[in-house]
């Protein structure tokens, strides 16, 4: 095996001859409803309320306010470290690192917009 994966091209539909490289009799493919592992992992509407709720009433987590204050002085390597040493995988940290610096963002905009009025 190479070490390198093969790019294959997409499928061809099948021209009905059985010869060559797109051989095969035609068919049409069936519409088949979607399975509810598909929607696994993606939050509900009413979750995203009840958590956004939660957030607005309880606010953020020491460790979490640690982390906004290092992103804010641009010390991104130190976040990432800290929340990992916080939340125990790389992929957990990342997530919670691109996480508080999108709530920077919003209130960024959200403070740049009242100083404009």
């Amino acid at each position: 095996r190479s070490p390198h994966p093969q790019v294959m091209a997409p499928k061809q539909p099948n021209t009905g001859l059985f010869v060559g490289l797109n051989r095969g009799h035609i068919v049409t493919k069936k519409e088949l409803a979607p399975r509810p592992s598909d929607r696994k992992g993606k939050t509900s509407k009413r979750v995203h309320f009840v958590r956004s709720l939660i957030r607005e009433v309880a606010g953020f987590a020491p460790y979490e306010k640690r982390i906004t204050e290092l992103l804010k002085v641009g010390k991104d390597k130190r976040a990432l470290k800290v929340a990992k040493r916080k939340l125990g995988t790389h992929k957990r940290a990342k997530r919670k690192r691109e996480e508080m610096s999108n709530v920077l963002r919003k209130m960024r905009s959200a403070g740049g917009a009242e100083k404009k009025k």
